[in-house]
């Protein structure tokens, strides 16, 4: 089950960035008679050229000991992973970054091991990842020579396969079952045939795993790309739904004839369309893509981090999976046949919430994520016929979504796409409603900026002196109907704005005179 080309193998476990750090461990662990050896993900990447991260050592001794050391004498921080186990992790300074310029901080992960480190490596997760170097033979001519490989997996890596390090493997540490399918998203290998075997006899474990931990894979593996792709292999392999219960009920859900896929593929399927209408490259190279609008602040804008050190892109991935989790409990059929889900939209925003939390997703990613679930009907419920949305309408559209304004656009054209399928798209429609999303967007953008640019007109204190009205709510509505009408550009000056303020004030049909509540 490996249809990737066999992976390229530089040769070397040990990176030119990362010696001098490994000078620095390898005198400090000598100084202190304990063995030390490189493991797992560090000579894993190293081995294929990836660019150096966390450092992990299997120590003989206490690693918990070791590593408060290690912290004092390299001035980082120390953090207990797991006292039960021996793990501890130290966040050494900026200046100890790989090759001495400043970068982010690398993390020495540090783990107590026996003394023949054969036996360490037989309990790890992957074969990939049951590799040792000692510290000394990192630093000699030719470390490839010295690697300890007592299961075959430099093969495998050549191979780029994932293969199981035994058949414990997943019963010992159950959130395995979602790391293979992160490591086949990070390095473009397969599963090999025992590993899918042992995922799917183990699946139900699962459910015994800490959230955080759950939602951390989840993330991992949706910020690659082919993000559909891991998730229908999470789904083959009985994952996906143990890990999100809800999406279950949208299994073989029919929808309307111009979704070529059921409910539970189109959610599958949007975040991979959200990677084609987000990539600047595809979309230059791509007839279909090159419709889609973009604007030059976006070219940073979903590389922004916005939770548990992941990026709103990633965020964004994830709420194109949920955003029609309501579509089963709202489906009806008209006597016509004519298939609908009214409502999905507010009830899904409604079931992320409750997904979200349940995996402990930050408060700042469960309201982004439910909150353009809520509206990523509503840019195309804003057009007026064959008439673009008005200003009033593009304005409140980004005062109500705020942070999840621009996002819910791009959802709303991954969701579009997807709904397609492999079909031909029709070129006249498609283009129409990226017209549509470009003139939310630009509108929007260029109105937010010209708000930012530009005072507010009057605030609650000129209007309280200038119309006797007291504080309260009436003042509230006053001041936001009077800022929604500067958004839409009706209004320009201090005048006007107190002469709209007075009008509102006035007619009993705006709600809004200090009477209505």
């Amino acid at each position: 089950m490996n249809p990737h080309s066999p992976a390229r193998i530089t040769g070397s476990p040990v990176s030119a960035e990362t010696l001098p750090l490994l000078r620095i461990l390898a005198e400090f662990f000598a100084g202190r008679s304990a063995t030390a050896h490189l493991v797992g993900g560090t000579l894993r990447d190293a081995l294929l050229g990836r660019q150096p991260g966390d450092i992990d050592i299997a120590v003989s001794g206490d690693a918990i000991s070791l590593g408060r050391e290690l912290a004092a004498v390299t001035g980082g921080s120390f953090v207990s992973l797991n006292e039960t186990h021996a793990t501890a992790r130290v966040v050494l300074p900026e200046r100890w970054s790989a090759g001495g310029e400043p970068t982010a901080r690398i993390h020495v992960d540090l783990t107590s091991c026996e003394e023949e480190i054969t036996r360490d490596l037989a309990r790890r997760d992957f074969t990939i990842d049951a590799l040792a170097l000692t510290l000394d033979n990192a630093l000699a001519e030719s470390p490839s020579d010295r690697l300890i490989d007592p299961l075959g997996g430099l093969a495998d890596l050549a191979a780029a396969t994932i293969r199981p390090a035994s058949d414990r493997v997943f019963p010992d540490d159950p959130v395995r079952l979602l790391r293979g399918v992160r490591l086949a998203a990070q390095l473009g290998f397969s599963l090999d045939d025992s590993a899918v075997q042992l995922i799917k006899r183990d699946s139900h474990l699962l459910t015994t795993v800490a959230p955080e931990r759950l939602r951390d894979e989840l993330l991992k593996t949706l910020a690659e790309p082919g993000a559909s792709l891991h998730l229908r292999l999470m789904d083959d392999l009985g994952l996906l739904c143990l890990l999100i219960p809800e999406l279950e009920e949208a299994r073989g859900v029919e929808q309307p004839r111009e979704h070529y896929w059921n409910v539970f593929y189109h959610c599958v399927e949007a975040p991979g369309a959200l990677e084609q209408v987000t990539d600047r490259d595809a979309i230059a190279d791509n007839e279909v893509l090159a419709c889609v609008p973009w604007h030059s602040s976006l070219d940073t804008y979903f590389d922004e981090e916005i939770s548990d050190g992941h990026t709103r892109r990633t965020i964004l991935k994830l709420g194109c999976l949920l955003h029609d989790i309501s579509k089963p409990a709202t489906k009806t059929i008209e006597p016509t046949g004519r298939i609908r889900f009214i409502g999905h939209d507010v009830q899904g925003a409604e079931v992320c919430d409750t997904v979200l939390r349940r995996l402990r997703m930050s408060s700042r990613a469960t309201h982004l994520v439910s909150t353009m679930v809520k509206h990523h009907l509503r840019p195309t419920q804003m057009r007026q016929g064959v008439e673009m949305p008005t200003q009033r309408a593009i304005y409140r559209f980004f005062r109500d979504l705020e942070s999840a304004a621009i996002d819910t656009l791009y959802l709303n054209l991954a969701d579009y796409m997807s709904a397609k399928g492999p079909r031909i798209v029709d070129k006249d429609d498609w283009q129409g409603h990226c017209q549509l999303i470009g003139h939310i967007l630009h509108q929007g953008l260029r109105e937010r900026d010209d708000l930012q640019k530009t005072p507010k007109l009057v605030d609650g204190h000129l209007l309280m002196e200038t119309l006797g009205i007291a504080p309260g709510p009436a003042l509230g509505r006053l001041l936001e109907a009077v800022m929604e009408a500067q958004g839409a550009g009706e209004i320009s000056t201090r005048e006007e704005a107190l002469d709209l303020a007075g009008r509102l004030l006035q007619d009993p049909s705006t709600g809004i005179s200090q009477t209505s509540g």
